[in-house]
């Protein structure tokens, strides 16, 4: 476009993305959106990342955010287009990622005249999305983008714009600014800045601290990028730190302080450290397995928590400490008491260790189908440094808790909204953030099934995304939930097998199989050294059980019931259940044993 010709509302909000660092859009066109793509095809230092369906292009963008503290771009057409974003933005808005996204409206005089269409997205959004707003004009453009970035990036949450498609094209000579939106009043000064609690909370949470014998600690989101500073806290009080699972990459499985995750499919471990604590630090988790944690009234607790609302709401916390967690850790540091009496991590640790042995005795199973431990076993080895794995909602949330991550990886999942499909737009965003490091999507048949023709999409932009599929033919997560949550024998849960394989194949990627546990180590390997985008196919057992070792008595005690009402694979179950290690370190497979072994 010439620099003299009037520029659009479109170009004015693409520009001005462009100098708040927005430089990726992941989208699909549309007729109620087209104008803003002809700014898109003109300005050619935005990056357009065409997807295959709307729901991924805003799951690409939070995938995109949680690994970079920046926002991308979304955009869909109006209507069904704008629907699918929602998805994808409340999986932002609840995990705290920055989202721009930008939907098509009808014409602006057709608004609400039941035109093609005519849906209001900017009312649609407004849950969502902290900031949602209508672009009126060119005269509007700048300041309605300056709105939307700062809100997302301070709020960690997403934005929307919404404009019409005739506005989408209208010029800057077509509309006159109002004596109120003087030109020039808004700019691109963002001042970062940390909230620190004062002195006085400080010095109380320490008071709390120091008074316990046997503190633990659970770290979630808000503990990531704080983990040197959680480790020193961890070791001044010889306190096992156990994760919420979307705290999994803030210190690494391996570190001397981790008990790794909690909840239901967590670690005997940490539970047990919850058990015996009399002391309780939670850093940034409002994690919903809260009843995994300390009974009330057990331990005297302290919360960290950049977000004021949420002190105090899983657990009766005496202090609460608002701010960020790794300041308010090292500002909370030097008032703690190192303690000396060390039994109560070093405990923690031997039960922690003790798992990890009963997962390589499961890996080195070598039935068919392969336990699933053989994939997270084989692959952890194999994982490239630095590696962004993403992980998905079903059992494959489980499996991908017992991968070991090591310093330098990161990873993440739909936390609290739990999106199923969520693994690959999330490796598809985070590979464009971070082109130089290795990407791994962690994903299930029911979750891949999904979303499949986003594997086009790796194919079209060459993206090394490495796709981990475990295939089971089954919603196993629900085949679990229904026996061990409700005591119902599994309904509705058998999926259609797929050759994803085939479908790898056919959209342009390598593609291996996984069939035989012998052959894992090898073709993880291969697909780790293979340098474009890449698919492995893992046929694993349904009838796993995903937290055998961290179920409540009431959870075995259901299982029996759903057995004794027929469940069809009581047999497979039982047996993978009453493996002797794993009753060994759970208490409630001991209760409940001789119920469950009739089934066996």
């Amino acid at each position: 476009m010439p620099e003299t010709a009037p520029k659009t509302t479109s170009d004015l909000i693409i520009e001005r993305l462009l100098a708040w660092g927005v430089d990726t859009c992941f989208g699909i066109c549309g007729d109620q959106v087209n104008g803003f793509f002809e700014a898109l095809r003109r300005q050619s230092r935005m990056r357009l990342v065409h997807v295959r369906h709307e729901e991924n292009a805003a799951l690409a963008c939070v995938g995109y955010a949680k690994f970079t503290g920046r926002p991308a771009a979304c955009v869909a057409t109006a209507g069904p287009g704008a629907i699918h974003l929602l998805n994808g933005l409340y999986d932002a808005r609840i995990d705290g990622a920055p989202v721009i996204a930008i939907t098509g409206l009808s014409y602006h005089d057709t608004v609400g005249a039941h035109f093609l269409q005519d849906i209001p997205s900017d009312r649609l959004f407004e849950h969502a999305c902290m900031f949602s707003e209508r672009v009126m004009g060119p005269a509007h453009a700048v300041t309605a983008t300056d709105l939307a970035v700062r809100s997302a990036l301070m709020n960690r949450t997403p934005s929307h714009l919404a404009i019409p498609i005739d506005v989408q094209s209208w010029t800057e000579d077509q509309d006159t600014p109002s004596d109120k939106n003087v030109p020039g009043h808004t700019s691109l000064a963002v001042q970062p800045f940390e909230v620190m609690p004062p002195a006085a909370q400080l010095d109380a949470a320490a008071e709390v601290l120091n008074s316990c014998s046997r503190v633990a600690i659970c770290a979630g989101a808000g503990a990531r990028g704080a983990g040197a500073a959680l480790e020193r806290v961890a070791e001044v009080l010889g306190a096992p730190i156990a994760k919420a699972g979307l705290g999994k990459d803030c210190v690494p499985d391996d570190s001397p302080y981790t008990t790794g995750g909690m909840g239901l499919i967590g670690t005997r471990a940490s539970h047990q450290a919850f058990e015996e604590c009399d002391g309780f630090l939670i850093v940034g988790s409002s994690t919903p397995y809260y009843d995994f944690w300390p009974v009330p009234g057990q331990a005297r607790a302290v919360q960290i928590d950049l977000n004021a609302d949420r002190i105090g709401m899983r657990y009766p916390v005496e202090v609460g400490l608002v701010g960020h967690a790794e300041a308010v850790l090292e500002a909370l540091l030097p008032r703690l008491e190192r303690k000396s009496d060390r039994s109560f991590l070093d405990r923690a640790r031997d039960t922690y260790r003790t798992w990890w042995e009963l997962i390589g005795e499961q890996a080195a199973s070598s039935g068919t189908p392969m336990r699933p431990q053989v994939v997270t076993w084989e692959l952890s080895k194999a994982l490239p440094e630095r590696a962004i794995v993403t992980g998905d909602a079903g059992t494959v949330t489980a499996w991908g808790g017992r991968l070991m991550l090591r310093a330098g990886m990161h990873y993440s999942f739909s936390g609290t909204l739990c999106t199923m499909g969520a693994a690959l737009p999330y490796a598809i965003g985070a590979q464009f953030a971070h082109p130089d490091r290795p990407v791994i999507a962690f994903t299930g048949d029911g979750s891949l099934s999904m979303g499949m023709g986003e594997l086009a999409t790796l194919a079209q932009y060459g993206l090394p995304v490495r796709v981990v599929v475990l295939r089971n033919n089954s919603l196993a997560l629900e085949v679990w939930e229904q026996t061990a949550l409700l005591g119902n024998p599994q309904y509705g849960c058998e999926l259609h097998p797929v050759d994803f394989k085939a479908v790898a194949e056919a959209c342009g990627l390598r593609a291996f199989r996984i069939e035989e546990p012998a052959d894992a180590a090898d073709v993880f390997r291969q697909a780790m050294a293979h340098d474009g985008p890449c698919l492995v196919e893992a046929v694993t057992d349904p009838y796993e059980a995903p937290f055998g070792e961290s179920l409540k008595p009431a959870h075995a005690e259901h299982i029996a019931e759903a057995f004794g009402k027929g469940e069809k694979a009581a047999g497979p179950m039982a047996r993978n259940l009453l493996q002797d290690a794993r009753v060994a370190m759970s208490p409630a497979l001991r209760q409940h044993r001789a119920a469950l072994a009739r089934y066996r």
